[in-house]
């Protein structure tokens, strides 16, 4: 950074300027892949050396992948439509090309669509639970909802009210769905994971409910393992290794689901800290418990700003942690870690510039989506 903030931008070139400029407010590492590739692309058009035959494998790369993105997209609404969730789930945030974005960034290459299904169909799901648990379930019912979940049993729908036995039909469907894939596949044993990793989530989310329900503001030991855990993070990770074939072994989903491993921890506090600091006002506003900027605040005594700053550098540090599980090995093997990676990148993107993309979705996720989606780029 020391060295792109000291670039002449007098002698230097207009091209470069834009790379210097882009860089500095967006590192490439910290980019969504695909979307780096749409803006660098033009870029190296531009560029008086470039490769004409490689300008034009770049394009075709992406109009292509661009096509059968949009074709995934039409089906996962025509599903998401056929759920009835504006109807059944009034309160719930309507977000699935959003989240499709989000979750294409993980898996962004034309032999994941499989993956990308499956991430893309279970986060949109949960983020209906997270807003019944949020913002529109009584304690009572969310009691009975997480019973629900801890039984896995369509018997248990009959004491759960109208909305919630929608919404636990949704969840058991698809998790069927998602076991006869992988009983095809040989890999029915990974279903247990995936089952374990949502009831760890709803038993997050029911502690946060109490503690909004009884006006706890919790210190920030007590509330960072839980808050860690409703980011749905651990879930959405289990849920990419099923899609990632033979090397994400048994080995790999105990590792991932019960040796709280490092980059695991850090990827989920980039997601909360960004998280709670871009959303933080917005979530008090619409009754959500307290954030990690509140818990901060009471804490020690300091204000919103001084709360923010100490928060930031806890995010530092933790693509610090990141980058160190990268370079080093371990039992997990680095294609299955740099998933992991890209999910950060995604939280990165959802949000940058301390403002929330996802429940918030203006100008920068249209843009996003537009230039992924829509527009292909001229041969």
């Amino acid at each position: 950074m020391t060295h792109l903030k000291t670039i002449d931008k007098g002698n230097a070139s207009l091209n470069l300027r834009k790379q210097v400029n882009h860089a500095l407010n967006q590192p490439i590492y910290k980019g969504i892949p695909r979307l780096e590739a749409r803006r660098y692309i033009p870029l190296y058009q531009e560029e008086p050396s470039h490769n004409e035959v490689l300008i034009s494998l770049a394009k075709l790369d992406f109009n292509f992948l661009q096509k059968q993105h949009r074709k995934e997209l039409g089906n996962l609404t025509r599903w998401w439509k056929d759920l009835d969730v504006e109807r059944k789930f009034p309160f719930a945030r309507d977000r699935l090309v959003e989240m499709y974005l989000w979750m294409s960034g993980v898996f962004f290459e034309p032999e994941h669509e499989a993956s990308r299904e499956i991430l893309i169909k279970v986060a949109s799901v949960v983020s209906i639970i997270d807003d019944i648990y949020d913002v529109y379930g009584t304690l009572e019912e969310l009691e009975l909802f997480t019973e629900a979940i801890e039984r896995w049993d369509v018997k248990a729908k009959g004491e759960l009210p109208k909305y919630m036995q929608e919404c636990y039909k949704i969840i058991l469907n698809l998790y069927d769905e998602i076991g006869y894939e992988l009983t095809k596949k040989g890999r029915s044993y990974q279903l247990f994971y995936a089952k374990e990793a949502m009831k760890k989530q709803t038993r997050a989310y029911f502690m946060e409910a109490k503690w909004f329900h009884q006006n706890h503001i919790p210190t920030m030991e007590e509330y960072m393992p839980i808050a860690l855990a409703t980011t749905v993070l651990e879930l959405l990770l289990v849920m990419s290794l099923l899609g990632m074939g033979d090397i994400a072994t048994k080995e790999a989903f105990d590792w991932l689901l019960y040796s709280n491993p490092k980059m695991v921890k850090a990827v989920q506090v980039i997601g909360r800290l960004m998280d709670d600091i871009a959303g933080h006002k917005f979530e008090q506003e619409r009754g959500h418990s307290s954030s990690s900027v509140e818990c901060f605040m009471k804490q020690y005594g300091v204000t919103e700003e001084e709360a923010k700053q100490e928060l930031r550098k806890q995010v530092a540090d933790a693509w610090k942690d990141i980058n160190e599980e990268l370079c080093h090995p371990t039992i997990i093997p680095r294609p299955l870690l740099v998933r992991f990676l890209n999910f950060t990148r995604a939280m990165h993107m959802a949000y940058k510039d301390e403002k929330d993309f996802y429940t918030h979705s203006g100008d920068k996720f249209k843009e996003h989506v537009t230039s992924l989606y829509v527009n292909p780029l001229p041969m």
